[in-house]
């Protein structure tokens, strides 16, 4: 039986004929100590770099074909489109598939899209549609991929392990950003997009030699879920009957669609706002990941995923946006970027782990599937209509507007896990300073409920 949802700390897996995790005290790099783990995580150095290089050339490059906040909008929409769309369907599949010959499909059709786009436009023929296709491929890709790469991650390491290593992949992801637009900024100015959009699809060669030169053996594998009807709806009542992970998805979901759409707000503050040009995106986006990676590695070294920690990150997250949004100069605008990525990071961290770390093995593709669906997918509402918001009425309103829906959404939930899970919202003073914090019921309201 699942623990209730108002606990600061996730469940454990609802894995009931294993051994629970021993209680070591784990450092933050432990995971790594793990063979397979290890060959997954050095690929994925190489091959999140390149990401973020795309990532920062499709976007410069989308903005300098059409001069328009809202194509820029329209891309990330298209990347994010097929999640939202197919999202459950690819948890189905990923519970039925073997993860490591999946995910070796998935990189290289994610490799070959990057290779399509590098051509095109270093031939000069790359019009604003080949890029809403590659975005959209891409899209199609991670549709598998995602949920397939969040399971694999259990299965490298296994349940004692788990907490570090999705930490682990969040500080990996996030470090790409610390070279990865430092670099895309260095290749647009001085040679052009093509050469970012080349090397992201070279980029994927790294993992596919990770997974290949896995062993086997080392795996914990996981048995894999045969083809049957009702398999979806059978994903969707399990985390309807589980408030600890209904909740979080909730959340995220939010925060995910109106509260992450940075490739909007930051080119059009570079370009609009500070008129700081193609430098100027990639250094909002490398104080962001300083911000990221300092979370991340703070988590890999939380033993549990605490639901509390996640309600206070969201709420900061909102007020952060809200303030960078005001911001007067450049530096400070630039410096608002680190403690965002922080905020932002420990939600994300913090909602995976607690997810993954809640949910039966045999629904776990289908429940990382439906967590990656609202937080990605979500993408494609709300980024066109953050993007008429800031292009009608400027970068500021539509970078304050996803910080108030932020602030607001981790408030609801915030208090929605309180009252299921028995607590009620305490405010006093202690030692001179305003105490706010969730206290349990009173008993005699705990029995009355």
């Amino acid at each position: 039986m699942s623990t209730g949802p108002g606990a600061d700390s996730a469940p454990a897996p609802a894995d009931h004929n294993s051994p629970p995790a021993p209680k070591t005290r784990s450092s933050m790099f432990s995971s790594l100590k793990i063979r397979n783990y290890r060959l997954f995580f050095t690929g994925q150095v190489v091959s999140n770099t390149g990401t973020w290089m795309q990532r920062i050339a499709q976007d410069w490059l989308v903005l300098s074909l059409t001069g328009s906040s809202a194509a820029v909008g329209f891309t990330t929409a298209l990347q994010f489109l097929p999640m939202l769309l197919f999202g459950l369907y690819g948890g189905v599949l990923v519970d039925r598939l073997p993860k490591r010959p999946t995910l070796l499909a998935t990189q290289a059709a994610m490799g070959l899209t990057g290779l399509a786009l590098a051509f095109l436009t270093l031939g000069g023929h790359v019009q604003v549609w080949h890029v809403y296709v590659a975005a959209f491929a891409v899209g199609l890709a991670t549709v598998i991929d995602n949920p397939a790469r969040q399971s694999f991650v259990a299965e490298m390491v296994g349940p004692g392990q788990l907490q570090n290593a999705v930490s682990l992949n969040s500080a990996n992801f996030q470090s790409a950003r610390l070279v990865g637009p430092a670099v895309a900024g260095l290749l647009i100015t001085g040679f052009g997009t093509g050469w970012a959009f080349l090397l992201n699809g070279l980029s994927f060669v790294a993992p596919i030699a990770g997974l290949l030169l896995m062993r086997s053996r080392e795996l914990n594998e996981v048995e894999r879920t045969p083809r049957g009807k009702g398999q979806l709806r059978e994903g969707l009542r399990y985390v309807a009957g589980r408030p600890d992970l209904m909740w979080p998805i909730i959340l995220v979901g939010f925060i995910g669609t109106f509260g992450f759409n940075f490739p909007v707000w930051l080119s059009a503050y570079a370009d609009d706002v500070f008129h700081a040009g193609a430098g100027g995106y990639s250094l909002f986006n490398t104080l962001m990941a300083v911000g990221s990676v300092a979370g991340a590695l703070l988590a890999a070294r939380r033993g549990t995923a605490r639901l509390r920690v996640l309600i206070a990150a969201a709420v900061a997250f909102g007020v952060l946006e809200i303030l960078a949004a005001l911001a007067p100069s450049y530096w400070l605008f630039a410096l608002l970027m680190v403690p965002i990525g922080m905020a932002g990071l420990t939600v994300n961290v913090t909602a995976n782990t607690a997810v993954q770390m809640g949910t039966d093995p045999a629904m776990r593709g289908r429940v990382m599937a439906l967590f990656m669906m609202v937080f990605m997918g979500g993408t494609p509402l709300g980024a066109p209509v953050v993007g008429w918001i800031t292009d009608a009425y400027g970068p500021r309103v539509g970078f304050a507007a996803g910080g108030v829906v932020s602030a607001l959404a981790a408030a609801t939930v915030g208090l929605a896990l309180a009252r299921v899970g028995g607590l009620r919202l305490s405010v006093g003073w202690h030692n001179g300073h305003p105490h706010v914090r969730f206290v349990p019921r009173a008993r005699e309201l705990a029995t009355a409920a």
